[in-house]
């Protein structure tokens, strides 16, 4: 059970690393293209996507397909964060209303999967 609730925690560490390639994506589109800092970004992009592919691989060697992909919409909560925070961008009702949904689905897909992972142990048992 508490190794059930590490994986879940480091996915959603995953996920954040994920996003940030948004932050490096956005950043590289206001500079001139194949300049230093565009090619800079960009490695920078190929190399939190190499690092999540990783990580990626070794959550779903340790969490059912289906919970991980659940909880990977978290990554749009990340993204309205990010625009807040390095793009100035306005957090509006409706954006706070979507991220409180998206959250609320993932505990309660989580929290329905962690409870038939206790059923099925228990089951084994």
């Amino acid at each position: 059970m508490g190794g059930r609730i590490k994986t879940i925690f480091a996915l959603h560490l995953l996920l954040m690393v994920y996003s940030c390639s948004g932050i490096l994506s956005k950043t590289a589109a206001g500079v001139e293209f194949l300049s230093p800092e565009f090619c800079l970004l960009y490695a920078g992009i190929i190399a939190l996507l190499g690092l999540y592919a990783i990580g990626w691989q070794q959550i779903l060697a340790r969490l059912p397909l289906t919970t991980a992909f659940s909880n990977k919409a978290v990554t749009i909560v990340w993204g309205i964060v990010w625009g807040c925070v390095f793009f100035s961008e306005p957090i509006t009702l409706g954006k706070l209303a979507g991220a409180v949904l998206i959250i609320c689905g993932v505990v309660l897909f989580t929290k329905a999967d962690v409870e038939l992972a206790q059923k099925e142990a228990e089951a084994h048992e």
